[in-house]
């Protein structure tokens, strides 16, 4: 083989090859660097008990992030999105070089041509192919943005649990102490002779006093439950280290008007914006089934070493996309596709207006009782106690009627409480519809997807 000859074999192989490397995708770049962004995140090491850094003070802001960084599922959702982002570069390559060879043999060698095979699609057809897999890419991020918002809210769904059972553990023990004192004090007029105390009554109250502790014990055993399912949310196993427990208090959370509400869950909500990556798919799906009827091309060269001078033989094959009928159905399904990702973006518009209407009567109901409590009926018991305290003192009436409104008024407490864990539970959901289940500026989403104030 002469040095010409040679450079000439090497310049074609040369060329065949640049023509396979094809641009990066629009989208592959920022989606390759979001997920080594958020990768890096991943990349500490899993810390436990007091190495969490997680306090009773620590707020809930504090317990969402630690447990979206600590969740497998979350761990396994950034995998499967990795796994879509790194399938981009190869959908927009070229299949690998094939080494060919062929050779004639009789009595000894008489031929011996070895040679390299080339497989080519044409640049719009690997493009396509590459906005496809970069639209799939974006589904599995909406999967995974998913995944952190699900983690999120069961640990805020916990949270207000807990807020609730300290306050429901609190106020039985203002049971328990009311109980005493009207024990107490139906005794002394039992004794004395003094009032309308009964032995009836006393039993009435003995009986209510051990419904109480039962209640009590119930609740501690409930907290105790709540507090390994809080456990379990954050990525610790029974195994691990219990974190520092929290001690929330129940408030009511302050809401957006409906509509703003509703914009952030038309522009935010995880689930529509998978449903509507699914559509970007399903588009970039079409323009593939399109592409099929481009024929594709093989080139390629052999080289007889055996021959004096040098034998090069070109190799090239065509495909012959001729079955209109078959790409026609091929296309044809998958517009069928995208109309379906379509519509299922609206059925879940629909879904979405109806829960939210939904979660929103149940606010106002809990308001509606909230407000019941706060402005007539605890007023109106602590008017009956000033009214019966007074009695007493003139000898009017028994005292033993102080402790049994103030027993009536704790438990219009506990409904309150009860109200207002209701509430909160609504209010989780309306968060999660909205994308805001993780702060704003989670270190483990995108800047892109980041609920706005």
């Amino acid at each position: 083989m002469s040095a010409r000859q040679h450079t000439q074999f090497l310049s074609l192989i040369a060329a065949s090859m640049l023509v396979g490397c094809a641009a990066v995708a629009p989208g592959e770049r920022a989606a390759s660097d979001q997920a080594a962004l958020i990768g890096r995140r991943f990349s500490a090491p899993r810390l436990t008990g007091a190495a969490s850094g997680l306090t009773g003070d620590s707020t809930l802001s504090d317990f969402e992030r630690y447990a979206a960084l600590n969740h497998p599922a979350v761990a396994a959702a950034y995998q499967d999105w990795r796994a879509a982002v790194e399938s981009i570069a190869p959908s927009r390559s070229l299949p690998d070089p094939q080494l060919v060879f062929e050779a004639d043999v009789t009595n000894t060698l008489l031929q011996f041509m070895p040679g390299l095979m080339f497989n080519f699609t044409t640049a719009g057809k690997r493009s396509a192919l590459a906005r496809e897999a970069t639209a799939s890419s974006q589904v599995a991020y909406r999967a995974y943005v998913s995944a952190v918002m699900d983690v999120a809210s069961h640990v805020r769904a916990t949270w207000v649990e807990l807020a609730y059972l300290d306050e429901a553990i609190r106020l039985e023990e203002e049971t328990l102490g009311a109980l005493d004192q009207s024990a107490a004090v139906a005794e002394a007029d039992y004794s004395t002779g003094r009032g309308m105390a009964t032995l009836e009554g006393r039993v009435r109250l003995s009986n209510e006093k051990a419904r109480a502790q039962s209640n009590a014990g119930a609740l501690q055993d409930r907290l105790a439950s709540e507090r390994s399912r809080f456990k379990a949310y954050l990525g610790l196993l029974p195994s691990d280290p219990d974190p520092a427990w929290p001690h929330p208090g129940l408030v009511a959370s302050a809401l957006p008007p409906e509509d703003e509400l509703w914009r952030r869950i038309q522009a935010f909500n995880p689930g529509l914006a998978q449903m509507r990556a699914m559509v970007e798919m399903s588009v970039a799906s079409v323009e593939v089934a399109r592409s099929s009827g481009t024929p594709d091309f093989s080139v390629g060269a052999m080289a007889d070493l055996k021959a004096n001078p040098l034998l090069i033989r070109p190799l090239a094959s065509l495909s012959l996309p001729i079955w209109r009928s078959k790409i026609a159905s091929m296309t044809s399904a998958a517009e069928a596709r995208r109309d379906a990702a379509a519509a299922r973006v609206g059925a879940e518009e629909l879904n979405m207006a109806a829960r939210l209407a939904q979660m929103l009567y149940m606010v106002r109901e809990s308001d509606r009782m909230i407000a019941f409590v706060d402005g007539t009926a605890l007023p109106n018991y602590d008017r009956t106690i000033s009214t019966v305290e007074a009695g007493y003192q003139s000898g009017m009436n028994s005292l033993a009627m102080v402790p049994d409104t103030r027993l009536m008024a704790v438990g219009m407490k506990l409904e309150r409480a009860a109200a207002l864990r209701d509430r909160e539970t609504a209010v989780n959901d309306l968060i999660l519809m909205a994308a805001e289940a993780a702060p704003p500026g989670s270190p483990l989403l995108a800047d892109d997807i980041a609920p706005q104030p």
